[in-house]
């Protein structure tokens, strides 16, 4: 039986094998963030096709801490599988199609409903850099409103339309709020934007803490994140192995 697409065409083309330890850090980038309470029983990450930059891997519609490489599937930057095989697809994968399309040096998203971060993304108190692991989101972080899109939504990325208006919104930064829903994180990699995930949570949960204290608050300057975000020896490793290490089954 010859698979279509949606449209009734052919699937797209694979752009080949990978590595298996490629889907492996994949299917662990997937564990870690549900151990790290950034995602739950939702949420999800992707990463650009190393040798095809037209091509995404997204495991099926699973919660992120059961997912095995099994489940990981191809997609084009449309969002259309490659194999599906019967397999549910998750409703927002064009989130990772539609950022990939628009920015080129991006190689791995990660979409999350983190618990803290979410009040940012409905309140006029903007989330800021407020310890030295977050200088990533110096310099502003923008926040979707889809109503600007699509006016009465149920808040998700449905289709390619919604996933370029919030690729808009993200621009150039690594980190978008989406109002009322959660956030994306991007990286050059995929140990990156899990990094920038669970620090976007970590950032969120300090700086509720710290307005819970009152008084004033004094963010990282614009100086201070710029200087550590432009060091060359930013080590992502260290906390990237430990998070593997602890996730690993024995």
């Amino acid at each position: 039986m010859i698979q279509t697409t949606a449209t009734g065409g052919p699937p797209p083309q694979s752009g080949g094998p990978v590595d298996q330890a490629f889907i492996d850090d994949l299917v662990l980038a997937s564990h870690i963030l549900a151990e790290q309470g950034v995602l739950d029983g939702y949420g999800h990450c992707s990463v650009r096709h190393p040798h095809a930059k037209d091509r995404y891997f997204l495991s099926a519609s699973l919660s992120p801490a059961v997912i095995a490489a099994s489940d990981i599937m191809e997609y084009d930057l449309d969002s259309a599988p490659v194999d599906q095989r019967g397999r549910k697809m998750f409703l927002e994968r064009f989130i990772h199609g539609e950022i990939y399309k628009a920015r080129p040096e991006v190689n791995a998203v990660v979409h999350s409903h983190s618990p803290t971060v979410i009040p940012f993304s409905v309140s006029t108190v903007p989330l800021q850099p407020i310890c030295h692991m977050s200088a990533f989101l110096g310099g502003g972080v923008p926040n979707f409103e889809i109503h600007d899109a699509a006016q009465i939504t149920d808040l998700l990325i449905r289709d390619n339309y919604l996933g370029r208006s919030l690729a808009h919104s993200l621009g150039r930064y690594d980190v978008c709020l989406m109002r009322g829903h959660g956030s994306v994180a991007v990286g050059a990699d995929i140990m990156t934007a899990v990094y920038r995930a669970v620090y976007t949570e970590v950032n969120a949960r300090l700086q509720a803490q710290a307005i819970a204290l009152g008084g004033q608050i004094r963010f990282l300057a614009q100086g201070e994140y710029e200087l550590i975000e432009n060091r060359t020896d930013k080590n992502y490793e260290r906390p990237w192995r430990m998070w593997k290490e602890r996730v690993r089954k024995p």
